[in-house]
């Protein structure tokens, strides 16, 4: 039985209209005087963290707690801003699957698996009135590594039923191949979805339990029942 659902956030439930990308380009440039070398960053599957180490490394920006919060700091600021002016949209069957989940006779725990910051993560899915569904996750600034990620979002969702779940009872939901491997990292089964920038074929060769265009395709009781 599937205990506890997690979701990745960017391409999975929503797509931010670049907001989020526009965010950092934004920090990096009026914080931190870096205007070259952003369109090296692979944003996909990544942590918020992973990707601000990696762009102070390309400037030379000391990798200080104290640059990292000034990063994120604005961040938060910018993305806010900028959702406001972007055409911030759910992805196909997303509110329809949540409520799928929400109405089985034993509905599981619904959580959040990303690599965004936690703050990051509600101001986007406050903006799509999202937030309030899911009742736990871990996030980007809980760990660097996503694998990581993963783990403590099991950890919490196991303390939130009270038991110690098993891999096989969490599903985790995602639109990259790095979402596939952190399931897999943790035992869980894992559900692919092509909403993101993967394409589906590219998905199907890592093997995800289900492989799916969007979320309009299956259903949370055919999961069950194949589970």
């Amino acid at each position: 039985m599937v205990r506890l659902v997690l979701f990745d956030i960017d391409g999975t439930l929503i797509r931010t209209g670049g907001a989020g990308v526009k965010a950092f380009a934004k920090v990096f440039t009026s914080e931190f005087n870096a205007v070259d070398g952003f369109e090296r960053l692979k944003f996909a599957g990544r942590t918020d963290l992973s990707l601000v180490r990696e762009f102070f490394s390309l400037h030379q920006v000391p990798a200080t707690p104290q640059n990292f919060e000034r990063f994120f700091d604005r961040y938060v600021f910018w993305l806010d801003h900028l959702l406001h002016q972007s055409k911030a949209t759910t992805c196909p069957g997303v509110c329809e699957f949540l409520r799928g989940w929400q109405a089985l006779p034993q509905p599981p725990v619904l959580g959040l698996l990303t690599g965004n910051i936690r703050l990051g993560a509600e101001i986007k899915l406050r903006h799509l009135n999202l937030w309030e569904v899911f009742e736990t996750g871990a996030f980007g600034d809980d760990h660097e590594d996503r694998e990581q990620i993963a783990a403590i979002a099991r950890q919490r969702g196991s303390r939130i039923l009270n038991t110690d779940l098993a891999g096989s009872q969490v599903l985790v939901i995602g639109d990259t191949p790095l979402d596939i491997r952190c399931a897999r990292a943790i035992g869980a089964r894992c559900m692919a979805v092509a909403t993101g920038g993967h394409p589906l074929a590219e998905l199907e060769t890592h093997q995800p339990d289900w492989a799916v265009k969007d979320l309009r395709e299956l259903t949370p009781q055919e999961v069950v029942r194949v589970g």
